[in-house]
Order: C-alpha cells, then sequence, then structure tokens
C-alpha cells in the first residue's frame, strides 16, 4: 500500500471515528433535553464570597450540560450573551448595598471562568434583543435564630425565548457585616415596592430547571429594562431624566406597576412639583386598593404615637392620609389598619404600640373622611410580622416600622 493510501485510510478513520463521537454527542443531548434537570443546592453555610463561588460554578455547570453547549464541543466555545435584571431582597422586594454586592461579584465570577462562555450585556431595552439568557438573584435573610444571622443566594438562568429556567443554583451564606442598607430609590420610597411583578421575579429565582419562569414577570421584563434605568437615573440624583424614564415606563405595555408610581412620586417631590406628587401617590393608593394591600412607612418617634419629628421626613404624611382616606372613600373599601414595630423591646410593649400607632391612623383617616369610621378598624402586629428583623431601628429596617392597610369584605 502506498503512503498516500495509508494516509487517506487514517484520514477516513479519523472522520468515522469524528462522527460516531458527535452521533454520541446527539444522543446524549436528546437525552438530557427529556431528562429533569437537577438544580445546584447548598447547605453548607460558607462565608459571603465562597457561597458566591458555589452557586455561580453551580450554575454554570448546569448549562454545561445542555445540547446547546455540548454542540460545540467540536469547535470553539460560542459565547453566551446574559443580562441580570438587578438582584433583590426576597423578604423586601428591594436592592440594597449588599445585594448590589451580590451581583457585582457573580458578574465577576462569571466573567472569570472562561470555559461558560457567558458575556454579561446591560440589563437595557436595546440589549434585550442579542441576549439569549436573563439571570435573576435573590438573597433572603433567614429569621428566626437567636444570635444567628444567615442568607440564602438563589440564581436562575432564563432562556428568553423560550422563558424557560435552564439552571438554578442556591446557597447558604453567613451574614458577617453585610450591610443591608436599601439604595435610595428604595429608602426614600413611601411604601413597599412590593408588587405582583416583584414576586414573580422572586419565585422565578426559586425556579428548577426546566419548568417556565413566572409568566407576569417574563411578560414585563421588556418594561422592567426601562425602570431600571430609571431607578439608577434616581439613585445618581438626576431627577429630569429618572422622571422622564418612569413616564416612558409608564406608557408601555406592562409599565401600571408600583415601581413606576412610586418613581414618578419621588422625582416630582425631589422637583418640588407638590401637585404632581400628590396626585401621583393617589395613583399608588389606588393601585395598592385594587391589590387589597398597602403598606405605608409611616415612622413615629421612638415609643410614642407621635410622627417623626423631622419634617423631611414627616412632613409629606398628611397628605398620604388625604390621599389614602380620599381613594378609600371612592372605592367604598372595607380595611384592617395594622400597626407595625421594629425588633426592639419587649414583645408585649410593642404589641401595645402597634396597635396604638394604628389607631391614631383610624382616627385621622376619619377625621379625614367620617363614612369611614363604619369600614376601618385597628390592629397591632408589633414585630411578629417584620420584613427586615434586624433591630437597627435606622434606615435598614424602617419597613419594619410601617403601617399596613388591608383591604377584606364588608359586613
Amino acid at each position: 500500500m502506498s503512503r498516500s493510501g495509508h494516509t487517506n485510510r487514517i484520514n477516513f478513520s479519523v472522520q468515522l471515528a469524528r462522527a460516531a463521537m458527535l452521533g454520541c454527542l446527539a444522543v446524549l443531548a436528546g437525552c438530557l433535553e427529556t431528562a429533569p434537570k437537577a438544580p445546584t443546592v447548598s447547605t453548607n453555610e460558607l462565608s459571603f464570597s465562597e457561597a458566591i463561588v458555589v452557586a455561580t460554578d453551580g450554575l454554570v455547570g448546569q448549562t454545561q450540560k445542555l445540547p446547546a453547549f455540548l454542540a460545540k464541543m467540536e469547535s470553539k466555545i460560542v459565547r453566551k450573551y446574559v443580562v441580570v435584571d438587578p438582584m433583590i431582597d426576597a423578604t423586601s422586594g428591594q436592592q440594597t448595598q449588599t445585594t448590589q454586592l451580590l451581583e457585582q461579584r457573580i458578574g465577576e465570577r462569571l466573567a472569570a471562568r472562561k470555559e461558560g462562555g457567558f458575556d454579561l450585556l446591560p440589563f437595557k431595552t436595546e440589549n434585550l434583543s442579542r441576549v439569549q439568557y436573563l439571570l435573576t438573584g435573590t438573597l433572603t435573610r433567614l429569621l428566626g435564630v437567636p444570635g444567628k444571622k444567615s442568607l440564602q443566594i438563589n440564581l436562575a438562568l432564563v432562556e428568553i425565548k423560550t422563558g424557560q429556567v435552564v439552571a438554578q443554583a442556591s446557597a447558604l451564606a453567613r451574614d458577617d457585616g453585610l450591610n443591608h442598607t436599601p439604595l435610595a430609590i428604595y429608602q426614600d420610597s413611601p411604601v413597599l415596592v412590593k408588587d405582583r411583578v416583584v414576586e414573580g421575579y422572586i419565585s422565578t429565582a426559586l425556579t428548577a430547571p426546566g419548568s417556565a419562569a413566572n409568566g407576569t414577570y417574563m411578560e414585563r421584563v421588556a418594561v422592567a429594562s426601562v425602570i431600571n434605568e430609571a431607578g439608577s437615573l434616581y439613585n445618581a440624583e438626576r431627577y429630569p431624566e429618572s422622571l422622564a424614564k418612569y413616564q416612558e415606563a409608564r406608557n408601555q405595555a406592562g409599565g401600571d406597576q408600583l415601581r413606576t408610581l412610586n418613581g414618578i412620586y419621588l422625582n416630582n417631590v425631589k422637583l418640588g412639583r407638590t401637585a404632581e406628587a400628590e396626585w401621583a401617590f393617589g395613583q399608588i393608593v389606588a393601585y395598592g386598593l385594587r391589590s387589597n394591600k398597602l403598606d405605608v412607612k409611616f415612622l413615629f418617634n421612638p415609643g410614642s404615637t407621635e410622627f417623626w419629628s423631622d419634617t423631611k421626613v414627616s412632613g409629606a404624611y398628611p397628605m398620604w392620609l388625604r390621599q389614602i382616606a380620599k381613594e378609600s372613600s371612592s372605592t367604598r373599601v372595607c380595611m384592617v389598619i395594622v400597626g407595625h414595630t421594629s425588633h426592639t423591646g419587649s414583645e408585649q410593649t410593642n404589641d401595645a404600640l402597634s396597635l396604638q400607632r394604628a389607631t391614631f391612623i383610624q382616627q385621622r383617616l376619619t377625621s379625614e373622611a367620617q363614612p369611614l369610621a363604619q369600614r376601618i378598624k385597628a390592629s397591632g402586629m408589633g414585630w411578629r410580622e417584620n420584613l427586615v428583623g434586624s433591630g437597627t431601628d435606622n434606615a435598614v429596617d424602617a419597613l419594619d416600622r410601617r403601617v399596613e392597610f388591608r383591604v377584606e369584605p364588608c359586613n
């Protein structure tokens, strides 16, 4: 046999082997496509940095078993574009200094893992048509164990085209010295900005691979990118631009959200547009009443039923009460006004104080609209329904000192 014939036989054998390997990969990919994909769950409590590495690597590891990635084994790595919808605290629905840090560290880890093939793009409208994947993430503070502070990190990677979660990972972290102060847009917010869209985001971060992401959330991803830009502008104190972005979001499909209305209100306050701010707060109240729940951050002086002494904080409260009374009267709803306190002091003291504060709000509302006297009642929960539970009595746990309006059937 000639040398050329021998060489041809070797080349042909290589081609057969390559074809066989690709065939096996195709079969394997088909099996993986139909088999349920298991999430990565780490139950060992780690440092915050270690937990981020475990969760991120778990997420990437799952994607390497997907058919779209296996098909590229013979060729060079094809980059996959991802956007991150800003990560949030799952209990409060807020972005905080720690959720920002989480997002930053995950981005750095993804960039460091070259074999993952992921490139992160900013979460902007113009990038949504370019990316294949959407990354969501939450932090949940685990309460109830005295002297112990833990966090659960939940990450989910969603294929935008199909709306299906392709990977999900969770890890436990120690809450050692982390800063949970909310970003400005949330710290300044008069209400708990957590509606069914935000709840949909939170549930998506917990969704198992192979299942659909929350439909309410996914239908509003495009407008969420506009809301994110608007919030970033507010945090940068660029109020006219932020207001324009929030108004742009409000006019888009799915833009009627609590975050949008809240942003319009806050920017009008910052710009000194009193009438526009009051109208916007009325829209927030109406939205909350339609949703059967509205949490308002009325802050009181410690241990009393007097509003916070600093008028920079409490100066808008009479207007808030006026709008709550107006909207409640016009819709003829019945409500329970629930007072809450932070986790400072005895349970008995806080139960009594929360009821006194709820009763005070009840009296103020009936003075604005007398017919409400027959349709509202007061209740106190103390600190049993804390959203933060830090007991710091500062901006971190302001939501724990809220007054909640729960719509209920009229008897």
